[in-house]
């Protein structure tokens, strides 16, 4: 089996499209406070992203490789004001009622939520490049996951503004250009089994993360309401 088989191996097992919490939003069986919970907790992983990335753009040693990775830093801060993936999720987050101050504040974010960004972006400034790129490669089945989230979007919470989905729009193209270019380079990279075995495992690991971050959104419906906070701490405020 090639590394390219075996690194979708890893992700068509371990991705988090297989998470109970996905599969109930893509059912339509999630409530408003549901969805509101899980947009503000996963937006901590996504303002994190232009972060890792940062951290693997100074390990790449030639221009052209530095040329290729900084437009990920650029694709969720944008090149401006009110540009970029970012701004697109704090539109999402308007849309389904939160309010955009609540979103940056981080205040509400789940412990869990940020244990499991933490280790993701030290994962990234402390091991190899082979390895950190290789566990971007969770991005080879995100197109598909957006589509599949837009169609349930559209289908199941008609309640959310239809121009809060723009950010899952957008990242259809750019995963398939993100995961080509990363896959081409573990490819490059991986010289023997031993390199092979590195890759697979960061995949893995970048698998928990994101699976880790559902579990504790999920968990935490019988334990906070909708933004986060438990509701205790929310009526001392």
């Amino acid at each position: 089996m090639s590394i390219v088989e075996r690194l979708r191996a890893v992700a068509e097992e371990r991705y988090h499209h297989r998470h109970p919490f996905n599969l109930r939003m893509h059912a339509g069986e999630l409530d408003k406070e549901e969805i509101q919970r899980w947009i503000l907790n996963r937006f901590h992983y996504q303002r994190h992203i232009p972060i890792k990335d940062a951290l693997i753009l100074a390990k790449l040693e030639t221009p052209e490789l530095r040329r290729m990775w900084i437009r990920r830093i650029q694709d969720h801060d944008g090149t401006g004001p009110d540009q970029g993936g970012l701004e697109r999720w704090l539109r999402l987050g308007e849309a389904a009622g939160l309010d955009r101050d609540l979103l940056l504040s981080g205040e509400d974010v789940l412990p869990g939520v940020r244990l499991a960004v933490e280790g993701y972006v030290n994962f990234c400034r402390l091991r190899s490049p082979l390895e950190a790129v290789a566990s971007s490669l969770t991005e080879m089945f995100a197109p598909n996951l957006m589509r599949t989230r837009i169609g349930a979007f559209e289908e199941h919470y008609s309640w959310l503004d239809a121009a809060g989905l723009e950010y899952f729009q957008s990242r259809v193209s750019q995963g398939e250009r993100d995961s080509k270019e990363a896959l081409d380079l573990v490819v490059r990279w991986t010289r023997d089994e031993r390199d092979a075995e590195l890759a697979l495992a960061s995949l893995a690991f970048k698998c928990d993360v994101l699976w880790s971050l559902l579990d504790a959104v999920d968990h935490a419906g019988s334990h906070v309401d909708h933004a986060g906070a438990r509701p205790a701490e929310r009526s001392a405020r």
